[in-house]
């Protein structure tokens, strides 16, 4: 179980530890670490590998300094492009600019366009670290656009310079094309003594790459308690049990999707083969528009008009194309007032941020209740730009979370999961395969199932995400996608996994299996 850390707490944790510790312990920690890491990343024997570190003006800096002391020491031929500090630096970071120009690394002033020239066997980034506060331009932003101009690994300190930690957003830049900002595009990043949410979403799994975490000897008891996590099968495995024979398919729940408005029959169709395949006992398609006779590639599904459902029996899954009329309004209102679990996707998103009363309504419901808006849908229910929605993803979700009362599922890269309580995870599974219309349907449809199955709503928000991203990573794995991958494509491979998820608890020892 990965915990995720803010710059706040990180810089609490630093405070801490200049009491506590002789002066620059932590940064010769980070210099080891760092140097360890780049030794890994080398292609060959150290000896004659042509390695380049960016030392930046501050303590980000000094960690490069560091590192380049210790890959000098190990053979390699060290290059160190130095930002000096405007002002007078941290007495740590002093010492390890001596301890590199001591070493045989050589200091270089290379311009931007000779770095783009020349065969690197690694670029070290040690340009800035979680404190940069403005864009990047001038010439750091051009030893920017030089690095990510190479081919050979790169491995940035703490967090890609660049990159805002806390958010995942590229410093200075627009939601639209990263206008007004750059970052490094970084192979590798090794963060030092925990792990940030920065990393995992929004531009930062463009831009971190492979992430290890370096604790830099500190004991756990040093870290604040965390309220954010990467979501991983330990949080909900347990729930995932083995089927008794002694059942039948009223032991697995009905789930009702209720969508499929004149035109949009595909929507609902997907969202109930993914709660089928997901394991509920039942499944009606709930048909604002005229009802399908069946659907021929999954005979299972039972089609209805939905004014005839009165959604007492089961979870109920609102919104996959179910409009934005008076009568979608009508239907939606009669499923947030059963006392059932429900699943809000798409157009009931559009509705409840339409009607303060709706969403009033749900906020006051007793059963779990699921919602899985994409930013725009975020941003229309919170009234802000979508800009302002991307800018901040785990306040926007925790926003949510708390007006709605409901576990939040914010969608798109480093999918945010946010509950009423304040606990935030980051979904670490998934990939651009999932840019397609209609996964959002299948993934509504197998939240529905499992809260059908009886897990409670964190859990099966959390597994639902999980699942539906690992099966698109397992698709492209297998060659299907990321281009071309479609929504239908991922049902039979979430039920693999799902599958795979209760054996593997099953044959676990007791005292492993996630608790």
């Amino acid at each position: 179980m990965n915990p995720l850390y803010s710059v706040a707490q990180i810089r609490d944790v630093e405070r801490l530890c200049a009491t506590a510790l002789p002066g620059g312990t932590l940064m010769e920690r980070a210099g080891r670490a760092g140097a360890d890491t780049a030794l890994d990343l080398l292609p060959f024997a150290t000896d004659g590998a042509s390695v380049l570190v960016l030392a930046g003006p501050g303590n980000n800096g000094g960690d490069a300094f560091e590192v380049a002391a210790n890959l000098a020491h190990a053979g390699a031929h060290v290059s160190i492009v130095h930002l000096a500090p405007a002002r007078t630096s941290a007495p740590e970071r002093d010492r390890a600019l001596q301890r590199a120009e001591a070493s045989t690394a050589r200091f270089v002033d290379l311009p931007p366009e000779a770095i783009a020239a020349r065969d690197w066997h690694l670029v070290v980034d040690g340009l800035f670290g979680i404190g940069l506060q403005r864009p990047l331009d001038g010439v750091p932003g051009a030893l920017v656009d030089a690095v990510n101009a190479l081919s050979c690994p790169i491995l940035a300190l703490d967090v890609p310079s660049g990159l805002d930690a806390d958010t995942g957003c590229i410093v200075g830049a627009g939601q639209t094309g990263n206008i007004g900002g750059r970052a490094v595009r970084a192979t590798h990043t090794i963060t030092f003594i925990g792990d940030k949410p920065g990393l995992h979403t929004c531009d930062g799994r463009d831009h971190a790459g492979d992430i290890i975490v370096a604790s830099l000897d500190l004991p756990a008891a040093s870290l604040p308690p965390a309220s954010m996590h990467l979501n991983d099968p330990a949080f909900f495995a347990r729930h995932a049990r083995v089927r008794r024979h002694n059942s039948h398919k009223g032991s697995y729940g009905n789930v009702f999707v209720l969508g499929g408005a004149p035109g949009m029959a595909g929507a609902p169709v997907l969202a109930g083969r993914a709660a089928l395949q997901g394991g509920a006992g039942r499944v009606y398609l709930c048909f604002a528009g005229e009802p399908l006779p069946v659907d021929a590639g999954q005979p299972e599904l039972m089609c209805r008009p939905a004014r005839d459902i009165d959604f007492a029996g089961g979870v109920t899954v609102a919104g996959p194309g179910l409009g934005n009329g008076d009568e979608a309004a009508r239907l939606l209102a009669r499923a947030v007032a059963s006392r059932q679990p429900l699943v809000l996707d798409a157009d009931a998103l559009n509705l409840l941020a339409a009607d303060p009363a709706l969403r009033g309504a749900v906020a006051s419901r007793a059963a779990p209740t699921l919602a899985t808006p994409h930013p725009l849908e975020a941003a229309r229910m919170l009234g802000k730009p979508i800009d302002a929605v991307q800018a901040d993803r785990l306040a926007a979700a925790r926003t949510l979370a708390t007006m709605l009362n409901a576990c939040i599922v914010l969608k798109g890269s480093g999918t945010v999961i946010a509950a009423p309580d304040g606990r935030v995870a980051i979904n670490p599974t998934g990939n651009a395969g999932l840019a397609t219309a209609g996964t959002g349907d299948v993934l509504a449809g197998l939240a529905g199932a499992l809260l059908a199955q009886g897990w409670p709503g964190w859990e099966a928000t959390l597994a639902a995400v999980w699942l539906h991203g690992i099966a698109a990573d397992m698709l492209v794995a297998e060659g299907t996608g990321p281009i071309g991958l479609t929504a239908s494509e991922l049902i039979p491979t979430m039920r693999v996994e799902l599958n795979r998820l209760v054996a593997q608890q099953h044959t676990q020892p007791a005292a492993q299996r996630s608790r």
